[in-house]
């Protein structure tokens, strides 16, 4: 972080009272003119550089941001076996509602990838949410197991299966798959009735840009897309994630502040 940026180490309660680990960035000097809850990616966590570099960003925008890790990822309590994505969505749910009782009601959700179609689904339960940002989001949560062939067949089998991301080994059960398959995001796409903002490479290879093309015809206006130009997936480029969080914080300004 830089000097002009203030992180804050916080913790809040999920819905089964594990404690989540979280960070709240804030402008170093200036006003704040908005709270947000940055949502990371399936098996992520908040310390990834795409997601600083972001929030350093709309730092200095006059954005303050929450990031934090899901239940059972990097520094949270609880074991990601027994979640499913559902799970994602109350967290982002009680996250909203611990920085608007410690600080402000956030009026702006971003998440990233498969945490992007989690702040989707969370919006409707955050009142005070005016905007919603996704950055790389599959427009079905069941893409995840595209990357992972043979899951379903073994899990089918065994009730369970491993899966390696990252050079970390993951165990997902039947649970967790049901659950990915039961969720509608194209009717809380439909229904949203905030600002949406969509961001996608058209090179990423992990996520298609076809998935943000589903996502932008699903929904109501007002509505934008931003390209990505050549950036990866992560946008592990700073200079990626730089041109993402301004995209961001110039695109919510009048939605935040209304």
């Amino acid at each position: 972080m830089t000097a002009d940026v203030q992180s804050q180490r916080l913790s809040f309660e999920n819905g089964r009272g594990e404690r989540l680990s979280a960070l709240l960035d804030r402008p170093g000097d200036g006003e704040i003119r908005a709270y947000a809850v940055f949502a990371h990616c399936f098996t992520c966590n908040k310390l990834y550089k795409g997601i600083r570099n972001i929030c350093r960003v709309l730092c200095t925008q006059g954005i303050a941001v929450l990031r934090f890790d899901f239940t059972g990822l990097g520094e949270s309590e609880g074991d990601f076996t027994e979640t499913v994505f559902s799970d994602n969505v109350q967290d982002i749910v009680r996250a909203a509602r611990f920085v608007e009782d410690g600080f402000e009601a956030p009026a702006l959700l971003i998440g990233h990838s498969l945490g992007g179609a989690a702040a989707l689904m969370a919006a409707a339960q955050v009142p005070s949410c005016r905007a919603v940002a996704t950055i790389a989001a599959p427009s079905e949560p069941a893409h995840v197991l595209d990357h992972f062939p043979d899951l379903r067949a073994e899990i089918a089998r065994r009730g369970e299966a491993e899966i390696r991301v990252g050079g970390i080994e993951y165990r997902i059960n039947r649970r967790f798959v049901e659950d990915l398959d039961a969720c509608d995001l194209g009717s809380a796409i439909g229904q949203l009735d905030r600002a949406l903002l969509i961001l996608h490479s058209p090179s990423d290879k992990t996520v298609d840009i076809a998935s943000a093309a589903r996502i932008f015809s699903r929904a109501r206006h007002p509505k934008s897309f931003v390209s990505l130009g050549q950036a990866d997936h992560l946008l592990m480029d700073g200079r990626d994630a730089g041109y993402a969080g301004r995209m961001i914080a110039a695109w919510c300004e009048p939605y935040v502040n209304g």
